[in-house]
């Protein structure tokens, strides 16, 4: 069944702070392969003009899917999650993310799609930090795969 247009717009409530810590950084950054010196060395990032360690851009990615599950948990909107697959994913930077940032994510659907029986789902997510700065928005497309046929 797809999923109701009149979704499209709607914004859901910002999440609670997410605090990030220089061990989530380094973690991640090692998860991923990223030996640069700035998500784990201070003085390094600090050389490079930032505060404290910076993390990897994709690091956002595990605070917006997880602000995205409001969303996805709508009861109104009728997403069958077991069917879901993650189609897409961007980021647009206006600054990097810091060790120290208290970041919420405030997430919006975008559009809402039937392609082949498939439903696509795309939801921006705007990450401010605590003063209200916008740090980043990042872009989560979702396909709810199309029921298979007895």
């Amino acid at each position: 069944m797809a999923l109701d247009q009149s979704f499209v717009g709607r914004t859901y409530p910002p999440t609670a702070p997410y605090e990030v810590g220089r061990e989530k950084i380094r973690e991640f950054a090692e998860a991923v392969g990223d030996a640069n010196p700035a998500y784990t060395d201070a003085e390094a990032a600090k050389e490079l003009g930032h505060p404290d360690v910076i993390a990897p851009p994709t690091f956002v990615f595990s605070i917006t899917f997880k602000a995205a599950g409001q969303v996805v948990q709508d009861p109104q909107l009728g997403l069958d999650y077991s069917r879901v697959v993650h189609g897409d994913q961007k980021f647009a930077y206006r600054r990097p993310v810091r060790a120290g940032d208290r970041l919420t994510v405030t997430s919006t659907i975008e559009a809402v799609k039937s392609l082949a029986g498939n439903d696509i789902l795309d939801i921006r997510g705007e990450v401010h930090d605590e003063a209200g700065e916008h740090v980043v928005t990042a872009w989560t497309k979702l396909v709810a795969r199309a029921a298979e046929e007895a």
